[in-house]
């Protein structure tokens, strides 16, 4: 039994050492790649002070937005429906929505037929989670 509490005692220690950094190494974003990965979505948004609408609305403090919420920007019915509803962009929000806008607002709305004016996806999960804690970084 004096073993079983040995053994049972090392398991604990190991994992409470290293469940922080396997947790760093899945899922979490890392700003400066995020900013990197962002050039790709440079060519319809804008972010910072001052940036404007392009094909999309700028993403300066997206984080804790209603969505479909900045003035003068036309937006689709279905991301209009989707903020009507109550959706506020979190950082697990706008995970899923990064993956497949479309999939992402028919789930969310229930209708099979809704749509997004966003036709990028950002396939990999690191570059979700970079491109995240980029514009987290930059939210008000």
């Amino acid at each position: 039994m004096y073993t079983k509490i040995i053994g049972l005692t090392a398991s604990i220690a190991i994992l409470t050492f290293a469940a922080p950094a396997m947790a760093a190494s899945h899922g979490a974003g890392d700003v400066t790649k995020g900013q990197k990965v962002f050039k790709k979505c440079m060519s319809c948004h804008e972010i910072g002070e001052g940036a404007k609408s392009k094909v999309g609305p700028p993403l300066t403090g997206i984080i804790g937005r209603k969505a479909a919420a900045i003035e003068g920007y036309k937006y689709g019915k279905s991301i209009v429906a989707a903020g009507e509803a109550g959706l506020v962009w979190s950082e697990e929000e706008l995970d899923e929505y990064l993956l497949s806008p479309k999939k992402y607002l028919r789930a969310k709305l229930g209708d099979k037929k809704a749509k997004s004016k966003m036709p990028f996806r950002l396939k990999k999960e690191q570059d979700r989670a970079d491109v995240i804690a980029y514009l987290s970084s930059l939210s008000e």
